[in-house]
C-alpha cells in the first residue's frame, strides 16, 4: 500500500473544546479509526495502514492529549475519548466504520463502539481489551504507581536533541533489535518543545487519569466484550513492554476469558511483542487481515 502511504495527510478535526488531530493512509472507500496506546500517537499506525488493501482508508487519531491534540484539556478517561470518536467520525462523514485500537486504545475502541452501536461497526483489538486482574479492593493510585510510574516519569524527561531521543528509544529492549524506518517516524512524531529541551508531546496527567480509569473498569469491559455481536477479534502478542515473556496478554488471563466469553477469537501473532505487533511485517499484515475479515463480515 505504498500510494496510500504517500497520500498520507495530516487534519486537525475542530471539537467543542480544541482540535485533534488526525492522520488519514489512502483514499479507499472501506473506512477504519485506529486508537493508540496509552503514551503513544497516531504514526504508530504507519506500518498496520501500509499493510491494508488499496480499498482501504485508515484514520489514525492522536488522542486527547497526545501528539498533536496535547492542547485538548482534560479531563480524560474513557467516556471522554468515546464522545471525541464519535464526533471525530460525524466530522468525517464516516457510516459505521471500523475501529480498530493498541494496548490503552483496544479498550477505548471497545467501550466506544459498546456506547455508540449506531455509529461504530465491527472492531479489532490489538494487544489489549481483555479486563485486567484487578484485585478486590486494590489500592488502584498504588497499582498505577507501580505499573505505569516509570512510563509517567519519562514524560518529563528533557532531551538535548531529537536524535537523543531516537537513541533512547533505540536502546530499549523491545524495540531495538527490530529498529525500522517505521518506529523512527512515530519516536521524531513525538518530539516537542525547545531546541536543547525536547520532550514527549504526551501530557503526564492524561497517562495517569487513562490509567486509573483502566484499572476501575473491569467490570464495564467485561460487559462491553458480552454485548458485542459476533466473533471479536484479540490478537496478543507473546512478549511484553521489554520484549520478554510474558506477554500483556498473558495465557493464563486468555484462557480465562476465551473460556467466559465464547465470542472472543483470540489469536496469539508470533515473535512479537507489546510494541512490534505493531511494527513487523508478519505482524501488520495479520492485522490486516483480521481487519478485512471483519470489516467484511458487518458489511463494510
Amino acid at each position: 500500500m505504498e500510494s496510500a502511504e504517500q497520500a498520507a495527510r495530516a487534519d486537525d478535526i475542530t471539537l467543542p473544546d480544541g482540535t485533534m488531530r488526525v492522520l488519514s493512509f489512502g483514499s479507499g472507500p472501506v473506512h477504519a479509526i485506529a486508537v493508540h496506546g496509552i503514551t503513544a500517537n497516531a504514526n504508530c499506525w504507519r506500518a498496520v495502514a501500509r499493510a491494508l488493501p488499496a480499498e482501504w482508508t485508515l484514520h489514525a487519531v492522536d488522542l486527547r492529549g497526545r501528539g498533536h491534540s496535547a492542547a485538548l484539556p482534560g479531563p480524560y478517561g474513557f467516556d471522554r475519548h468515546a464522545t471525541d470518536l464519535r464526533d471525530l467520525a460525524a466530522a468525517l462523514g464516516l457510516s459505521r466504520p471500523l475501529l480498530v485500537g493498541h494496548s490503552l486504545g483496544a479498550y477505548i475502541a471497545l467501550l466506544t463502539a459498546d456506547a455508540y452501536p449506531d455509529v461504530f461497526g465491527a472492531i479489532t483489538l490489538l494487544d489489549g481489551g481483555l479486563p485486567l486482574p484487578v484485585p478486590p479492593g486494590a489500592d488502584l493510585d498504588q497499582l498505577l504507581a507501580v505499573s505505569l510510574g516509570p512510563a509517567i516519569a519519562r514524560l518529563r524527561e528533557t532531551y538535548p536533541s531529537a536524535d537523543a531521543y531516537v537513541d533512547f528509544w533505540r536502546a530499549h529492549p523491545a524495540l531495538g533489535p527490530s529498529w525500522s524506518d517505521d518506529i523512527e517516524h512515530y519516536v521524531r512524531y513525538d518530539l516537542t518543545g525547545d531546541p536543547g529541551a525536547l520532550r514527549s508531546r504526551v501530557v503526564p496527567e492524561c497517562a495517569r487519569q487513562d490509567g486509573r480509569a483502566l484499572l476501575a473498569s473491569t467490570e464495564r469491559i467485561a460487559a462491553a466484550l458480552s454485548r458485542r455481536a459476533g466473533a471479536v477479534p484479540v490478537l496478543r502478542a507473546p512478549a511484553g513492554m521489554f520484549g520478554e515473556p510474558p506477554g500483556m496478554i498473558g495465557d493464563e488471563l486468555a484462557a480465562r476469558w476465551q473460556s467466559r466469553l465464547p465470542n472472543l477469537a483470540i489469536t496469539t501473532v508470533p515473535a512479537t511483542n507489546h510494541y512490534t505487533i505493531m511494527f513487523a511485517p508478519a505482524a501488520t499484515a495479520q492485522i490486516a487481515a483480521v481487519m478485512t475479515h471483519v470489516a467484511g463480515r458487518d458489511g463494510g
